[in-house]
């Protein structure tokens, strides 16, 4: 799994959700060159259709054919979405704090939990019979695979510290998601075909 480039809405910590932001500029330069290392590259890329999750997908990868899936999608943050969280809290801090501690099952007001997100990801992968797959999605995506492998219920500090611009990889047994290897760097381009 690897999360998409950098928006303006990430340098201006704004939470994007499913609002549509394009990666920036400066997302796009930092992307480019870049690949997996060649033991974590499958035929099959599938991406989330928004937009910063495809341009980051078609940077990435070598691959012509890139599938969107709509179960890839960010998490839905609701009334939350375009707000950073230092306004959320300056709004209602202590309603902020209530609902935070309720871990993956935190919803935003007309939003998705973590756990419905979760159980997007296992519906996407037990539909799909490849025995490798390549997914570009989002933080909350990920947090939530990361929950669904380890137990972790969200309300403290994640039991691994993840690096956003790296790849996570996963195992799934048609039941189960467990964790292989976390935060895992890309490559520069030439040194994948070496």
């Amino acid at each position: 799994m690897l999360r998409h480039g950098k928006t303006a809405w990430n340098a201006e910590k704004r939470i994007q959700g499913r609002t549509d932001v394009p990666l920036s500029e400066a997302g796009r330069t930092a992307l480019t060159g870049l690949a997996l290392p060649p033991d974590l590259d499958a035929p099959t890329w599938i991406s989330s259709p928004l937009t910063r999750a495809m341009e980051t997908a078609r940077i990435i990868s070598s691959h012509q054919s890139i599938f969107t899936d709509n179960r890839l999608i960010e998490m839905n943050f609701g009334d939350w979405e375009g707000h950073t969280h230092a306004e959320l809290m300056r709004q209602d801090a202590a309603g902020m704090a209530r609902l935070e501690r309720l871990g993956i099952h935190m919803r935003a007001p007309g939003g998705e939990t973590p756990a419905e997100v979760g159980a997007r990801l296992l519906d996407l992968l037990r539909s799909r019979n490849e025995d490798a797959l390549v997914l570009v999605s989002h933080k909350g995506m990920i947090r939530a695979a990361l929950a669904r492998a380890t137990g972790w219920d969200m309300s403290g500090s994640p039991p691994e510290k993840i690096a956003w611009q790296m790849a996570q990889t996963f195992h799934f047994d048609g039941d189960e998601l467990t964790v292989e290897r976390l935060n895992v760097p890309l490559i520069r381009r030439q040194d994948a075909a070496r």
